[in-house]
């Protein structure tokens, strides 16, 4: 990390500014949910680093730019590798369990809402980056920090490789509850244990023969013009499901419609509504809730200018749509998207199958380098699900891994300059992190921050 270091009062402006630029129209339209938003980001540097990939960009332009043409460059960057779908926001705790359209149980990347096309080191460095955090966190020594970050990188180039020589999916399987060992295997079992009924019972109630959303628990009761738009925005996310996800007319028959409001780090802000639909069979234990939230501008997208990436998506429900379907095999049936009040509407399920990965008891180092190195072997799969075969081959038209392989291959021998350039960034932007996380605590609790 070579720009200079600033004081302590500048950063503070730097942080405000960038904040108001990602997050000032919504802060001035719900502030009780960015109070709360950044009182989870102030509770430890790893959750403001969650929360602020805005910063993590704005801070990676600045020290990468090319001066003449404005573009982020760098080690193994090229016309392709510059632009392949990347998750966006790949830390360590962006990981867990979902059940893919195949009915099977998978552990691997999350939280799609941050993608876009931009450079693969991109994911790399802000997974790097989280491990420092972590592993601060957790009293690790520099030296221990940097072995993790080899064994991701080391993992990610060998899974990369591999993936590239043509290797079929029983050679390199996904993380499942056959294949995943420690704590992934555990997510998964966990994943298992939990049933839609379960999830139904915590939502909704049956009332008049009947199931309906219950009140209360952040539920949100709909005025009747409201309930109308958003009945009329889900028949438009009808017509962007693929035709096989679903087999029963029924299905789509609507019971029930609440409001939310997103206060998680991540969706602040986010007007939101859940929505009942009648499950596989008149059964009432199988009902499906899905959500509907208003999709965000994505970090990444302010510092891409690649003007073929930016036309080619109609808002930004479309994007992280497309983005999902492009890195996760066999994506949720539900996924789709829509419009309301003339803003990109993601639409997917709200699984009873998803289980976070836990860190909090993930302490002995030989078990989290497993660990790391699972998610180095996950993160080059998404990756690679990413190529010419994702179904939008006209943005990325062509092999993603072995794109990705080819610019690996400049230090073949020993691999030490890729791991070696992203063991610095991670320190670096690691210790840079836990400074502006005081900083941020500091501008907070002052009372600094524009709105709240």
């Amino acid at each position: 990390m070579s720009v200079p270091e600033l004081s302590a009062e500048q950063r503070g402006e730097q942080i405000l500014a960038v904040f108001d630029t990602a997050f000032g129209e919504l802060l001035a339209a719900d502030p009780a949910a960015f109070r709360v938003k950044f009182r989870k980001m102030a509770a430890s540097a790893f959750a403001f680093y969650r929360g602020t990939a805005c910063l993590f960009y704005h801070d990676l332009e600045r020290e990468q730019s090319d001066a003449a043409e404005g573009d982020i460059a760098g080690p193994y960057l090229d016309e392709r590798t510059s632009r392949v779908w990347i998750h966006g926001d790949l830390h360590a705790e962006n990981f867990g369990t979902y059940m893919d359209a195949q009915g099977r149980l998978i552990f691997n990347v999350n939280d799609f809402d941050e993608a876009y096309v931009g450079p693969f080191t991109w994911d790399l460095k802000r997974f790097a980056a989280s491990v420092a955090l972590i592993g601060y966190s957790k009293a690790l020594s520099d030296e221990q920090i940097s072995d993790l970050v080899r064994t991701y990188a080391d993992a990610y180039r060998e899974r990369i490789h591999a993936l590239a020589a043509g290797a079929k999916e029983g050679e390199v399987p996904p993380f499942t509850l056959d294949t995943a060992d420690g704590p992934l295997l555990g997510a998964l079992r966990s994943a298992r244990s939990l049933t839609r009924f379960g999830l139904l019972e915590s939502m909704t109630e049956i009332r008049e023969f009947e199931r309906r959303f219950a009140a209360g628990d952040g539920a949100i009761e709909l005025d009747a013009a409201t309930r109308y738009k958003v009945l009329a925005a889900f028949d438009g996310y009808l017509e962007t499901l693929p035709e096989s996800s679903l087999s029963r007319p029924d299905s789509y028959r609507v019971k029930d419609v609440v409001g939310r409001r997103g206060i998680g780090i991540g969706s602040a802000g986010l007007p939101s509504y859940n929505i009942l639909l009648e499950g596989n069979s008149d059964a009432l234990e199988n009902d499906v809730v899905i959500y509907m939230k208003q999709a965000q501008t994505p970090a990444v997208s302010r510092h891409v200018t690649d003007p073929a990436v930016r036309g080619y998506f109609q808002h930004e429900g479309h994007r992280t749509v497309i983005s999902q379907r492009a890195l996760q095999a066999h994506a949720d049936p539900w996924l789709g998207w829509t419009e309301l009040d003339g803003s990109g509407q993601l639409v997917a399920e709200v699984s009873p199958y998803a289980v976070d990965l836990d860190w909090s008891d993930i302490d002995d180092l030989d078990e989290i380098a497993a660990v790391v190195a699972d998610l180095g072997r996950a993160t080059a799969t998404m990756h690679a699900a990413a190529d010419d075969e994702s179904g939008h081959s006209e943005l990325v038209p062509f092999s993603t891994e072995r794109a990705i392989d080819a610019a690996l291959a400049a230090d073949a021998d020993d691999g030490e300059g890729f791991a070696g350039l992203l063991v610095e960034f991670a320190h670096a932007y690691g210790a840079r992190a836990r400074r502006d996380h005081q900083i941020f605590v500091d501008l907070f609790r002052n009372g600094r921050i524009p709105g709240l």
